[in-house]
Parts: structure tokens; C-alpha cells; sequence
């Protein structure tokens, strides 16, 4: 069974898909099952640091990729940087290519003070962060 907010890749030809309604079935891509990707948290033994970064400067959010800036390459990068509510009802994401700045400036609508920091890397994969409404 998926669970929605889920992310696939298909580590034969490189689609990656994310679960918006969750499904029983198996997803299959170039005639194998898709690899569902694990949400990391802790990279004390990376060489790059991927954990998700929040500051706070007055009434702005910042999340940025690590606590060292992570590479922005065309053959290693971060895909998108997103910050999802507790209930998964919001959800804003960036999508980046090589030589952006793995960064994103949040100015939500909705007013909450807690919510998932997630980030996806093209070589290392799904990076998460809880955050709780102070810096982290």
C-alpha cells in the first residue's frame, strides 16, 4: 500500500513520482518495481551535509540544504526543496537545476508554526527535517 507524499524512482531509467492518492498496486517502471525512497535524517557520515536547515531572520523562513552548501552541479544536485504542513494539506516546493542556490524562501499562507522540511538530492536521495517553530 502507498502512502501519499511517497517518493518513487526507477533506478533503470530515472523517473522519479510522488504519491498524490494512495494505491494498493505496485508501482513498475521499465518493467521493474519502483524503489521506494527512505527519508534520511541524520548525515553525520555523508561527505556532503543534506539535512535540511531552517532560519528564522524576523517574519521570513529560510530552508536551506545542509549546514555547508551542497554541491549544485549538473552531475550531482538537490531536484527540489519543499515544506510540507503536519496534516499534509500544504505544501510548497522549489524546483532547482545546477548553479541555483540550494535555498528557499518561505512565505507561506497558511499560518504554521510546524512543518516537514524535505529536500531531494539526485545521487544521495530523500533528506528530512522536523521543524518546530524555533531554529534548527
Amino acid at each position: 500500500m502507498t502512502e501519499k507524499m511517497e517518493i518513487y524512482k526507477c533506478n533503470v531509467c530515472g523517473n522519479i513520482v510522488e504519491i498524490i492518492n494512495p494505491g494498493a498496486g505496485e508501482l513498475v517502471c521499465c518493467s521493474v518495481p519502483m524503489e521506494n525512497l527512505t527519508e534520511h535524517s541524520n548525515d553525520d557520515n555523508a561527505n556532503e551535509k543534506h539535512v535540511p536547515i531552517v532560519t528564522i531572520e524576523g517574519e521570513n523562513k529560510t530552508i536551506r540544504v545542509g549546514s555547508i552548501p551542497h554541491p549544485m552541479e549538473k552531475e550531482h544536485y538537490i531536484i527540489f526543496i519543499e515544506a510540507v504542513s503536519p496534516d499534509k494539506k500544504y505544501l510548497k516546493r522549489k524546483y532547482l537545476m545546477p548553479d541555483d542556490e540550494p535555498k528557499m524562501d518561505l512565505k507561506l499562507s497558511c499560518n504554521y508554526d510546524k512543518f516537514t522540511a524535505r529536500e531531494l538530492c539526485n545521487i544521495h536521495g530523500l533528506w528530512v527535517k522536523e521543524y518546530n517553530g524555533e531554529n534548527n
